[in-house]
Order: C-alpha cells, then sequence, then structure tokens
C-alpha cells in the first residue's frame, strides 16, 4: 500500500481474510435480516431488487418490490411492457434513470441474451444502469460468484476496519482490492449478504454498535476509538436551490388540466408533469409562469390564486414549486420542449408516472375537485 493512503492504515497483508471472512458468516448465521429477494436464486428477481436498493433503504424498497413482481413478474414481462408503465410501476421510488434502465436491459437480455441474465461480469456490466458493485451483487446472490462489491455500507465497513484516512472516494481501487480478498471462493453470495447486513444494521453511520460487531477485535478504528470519525468525508458545498414556478392549467370548463410528458434524458425524464420551470432574477412568480408556458407549450394562460408550495430535495439541488392554479386563455398546445401533451380530467391523473413531488399537486387538487366553469373575464358561472 502507498503512502498516499496514510501509513497508519491497515493494508490487505494485515488482514486475516479467512478469520474475519468465518467470524462473519457466522454472526450472519443469527443476526442476517430476513429480506424477499433472498428466498429466490432467480436472477430477475435478484436483479429487480439490487437496482431498486440503490441509495433506496430497503423498508422503503420491500412493498416496490412486491408489488413491482406481480406487475412485471418476468423478464419477457417487463421487456414486453410499454415505458409508462415501467415508470407508472416506479412511481415515488426516485431516480427514474433507474426504471428506464431496468427496460432498456431487459429488452437488451430478450434480443441479445436469450431472455437469460448474464453470468460473467463482463457481459453483466454491459447492461444499461449495472456497475460494478450492482453486477457483483447480483451474480453472487444468483450465482454465488465469488464477487467483490462496494456501495455505501461497505465502504464504511472497510473504511472503518482498516481505519482509512482519507475519504473512501480517494482510495476506490483499494477498497476494491480489500474486499475482493475477504470473500471467500465458494460463500460468494453469503458473504456479500452478511457484509451488507453489517453495514445497515451494526455499523452505522453514526453511533455504531460495535460491542456487538463480530469484526470488532480486528477493526483498527474501533481499537484507537475512532470509530465516530472514520469514514473520513469530503466538505461539501451548499445545495443549490431552484425556485420553480408551476401551473395547474384548467381547461375553460374548469373540468380538464393540461399535463405535458418530459423528454425520455434526464432526472426526470419520461414522467408527466405540471409544466413549469425556474424564476429567473428580479421575475415574479407569476410572470415565470406565464413565460415558461409561452416558452414550452406556447399557449396564453392567466395566473390565478396560488394553490401550495412545496419543499423536495434531490442528491444534488434542492427546488421549492411555487404552484398556481392557471386559466387557459389562448392558443393551441405545442410540444415545443416536451414530448407530448394531454388535456386530463382529475380521476386521470392517477394513470400517469408523475414526480414525487407532483404527487402531493394531484392529491391537493383531487381533494378540492373540478373548477366551477369560468367565462372570458375569468368570473365563475355561478358566481
Amino acid at each position: 500500500m502507498t503512502d498516499s493512503i496514510a501509513p497508519e492504515t491497515l493494508t490487505t497483508d494485515d488482514l486475516d481474510a479467512q478469520t474475519l471472512s468465518r467470524s462473519l458468516l457466522h454472526w450472519y448465521q443469527a443476526s442476517g435480516r430476513d429480506l424477499p429477494w433472498r428466498k429466490t436464486r432467480d436472477p430477475y428477481k435478484i436483479w429487480i431488487s439490487e437496482i431498486m436498493l440503490q441509495q433506496t433503504q430497503v423498508k422503503t424498497v420491500i412493498p416496490y418490490f412486491d408489488r413491482w413482481l406481480q406487475r412485471f413478474p418476468t423478464l419477457s414481462d417487463l421487456a414486453a411492457a410499454d415505458l409508462q408503465s415501467v415508470l407508472k410501476a416506479w412511481e415515488g421510488l426516485g431516480y427514474y434513470a433507474r426504471a428506464r434502465n431496468l427496460h432498456r436491459s431487459a429488452i437488451v437480455l430478450v434480443e441479445q441474451f436469450s431472455g437469460q441474465f448474464p453470468e460473467t461480469l463482463e457481459d453483466a456490466l454491459t447492461l444499461p444502469g449495472i456497475g460494478r458493485t450492482t453486477a457483483g451483487g447480483i451474480l453472487s446472490a444468483a450465482f454465488n460468484a465469488p464477487l467483490a462489491i462496494l456501495d455505501g455500507n461497505v465502504k464504511r465497513v472497510l473504511a472503518r476496519l482498516i481505519n482509512l484516512c482519507v475519504p473512501p472516494n480517494r482510495a476506490m481501487p483499494y477498497l476494491w482490492e480489500i474486499s475482493q480478498s475477504l470473500v471467500p471462493l465458494h460463500q460468494g453470495r453469503d458473504f456479500n449478504q452478511a457484509l451488507m447486513d453489517l453495514g445497515a444494521t451494526v455499523c452505522l453511520p453514526r453511533q455504531p454498535n460495535c460491542g456487538i460487531c463480530p469484526w470488532n477485535s480486528a477493526c483498527k478504528s474501533y481499537n484507537l476509538g475512532i470509530q465516530n470519525h472514520r469514514p473520513m468525508t469530503e466538505s461539501k458545498a451548499p445545495l443549490p436551490h431552484k425556485i420553480i414556478g408551476v401551473a395547474v392549467i384548467w381547461s375553460p370548463k374548469g373540468d380538464e388540466i393540461l399535463i405535458d410528458r418530459r423528454k425520455p434524458e434526464g432526472l426526470l425524464g419520461g414522467l408527466w408533469e405540471f409544466p413549469g420551470g425556474k424564476v429567473e432574477a428580479g421575475e415574479t412568480i407569476p410572470d415565470c409562469i406565464q413565460r415558461e408556458i409561452q416558452e414550452e407549450l406556447g399557449i396564453v394562460i392567466a395566473v390565478e390564486e396560488k394553490l401550495m408550495t412545496i419543499d423536495h430535495a434531490y442528491t444534488h439541488f434542492k427546488v421549492t414549486l411555487n404552484v398556481h392554479h392557471c386559466r387557459y386563455v389562448s392558443g393551441e398546445p405545442q410540444t415545443l420542449e416536451c414530448d407530448e401533451i394531454k388535456w386530463v380530467t382529475l380521476a386521470q391523473l392517477d394513470e400517469y408516472p408523475f414526480p414525487k413531488a407532483n404527487i402531493q399537486i394531484i392529491q391537493a387538487l383531487q381533494q378540492l375537485g373540478p373548477r366551477t366553469a369560468i367565462d372570458a373575464d375569468g368570473v365563475s358561472s355561478d358566481g
């Protein structure tokens, strides 16, 4: 190991891999979690679980996993589905590129791999959305392959075990070497599941339960009393905060709402939304909404009362959605910056996949019900 990692960090030569593996597997037999995807060896089901678990907690994933398999029980079912159905099944789980990649990969697997998940790391890595950790997780769980994994939990466990004195992302090749050195040749499945469970239930980000850890005697950070200071972290800049104006555009009769479908690329690609956009410097919310709707859809609207304000955080930025009721005035809606436009009723909104923040808008609208018919002067017909 080089001095660039840190001279006080353990090396692979310092680790008794056989003893560590044996103690972890013994602990796993008694303390491993009972999770639905561990009751199968079906590569398709394991693949779905691994993708859902990327950056998402187990308790959140379980109901999505169960519903997904009811909707798409086999790889062929997923490949044959349309993308909108896939996105709707994923709705609320976030990181929608995962769902798009699952759909693309299913088609590739049917067309190029005879509908079978590949058993080699090289082939698995050719599939959209699958990196080394995900591939290792799938192949070890499905085929007992002795392949390393290195997700966030595992990085934390290993960084503490060896007392890594730099942030993990600065030592990835070395951490991969450590992780691979620990995997038993014939017990890849159980070892990787055990390692993930250790990070998820014992070696916690804050206040780890070191007293019950099977690796505490070998853990250098624990024995130095600095486990709460490992892994080291990078200093982070404040998350950018975007102020967004959002339009709920009602038809002249007040019984339909205009929604549009985003282009397939990007963070929320392929999802439906209430149109709008970022507020520019010196611009009011109503002015922003009118401008954005003219630029995106080519129509004129009247911005009316505020419906709600929603704060939502993504991984790399935060948004505040300022949502207003709006009245369609004139012009023919055009797909200038989107893929599709539809007028839909409140009841029909549930049929379309929306970003998580938009679900709150739908719920608020459905509680209010349709608006009364509005005349050309903006006066309700019953008023």
